[in-house]
């Protein structure tokens, strides 16, 4: 049996997707002038990206 998502889960699904490309442009941008930042952005950006494949499970 396949289960059917939710509007609202999929639209939070969305958001994070919007979220995890928002951060991953903002790591590139922060690269060259703060390697702290940038790489605590990036690892935000792969937690989302780590809900996101679980969400799809």
């Amino acid at each position: 049996m396949v289960e059917r998502i939710t509007q609202e889960q999929l639209e939070c699904y969305q958001l994070l997707i919007q979220y995890k490309n928002n951060f991953s442009r903002i790591s590139n941008m922060f690269k060259k002038g703060n390697p702290r930042l940038a790489e605590e952005v990036k690892h935000l950006a792969e937690e989302i990206r780590n809900h996101l494949k679980n969400f799809r499970k």
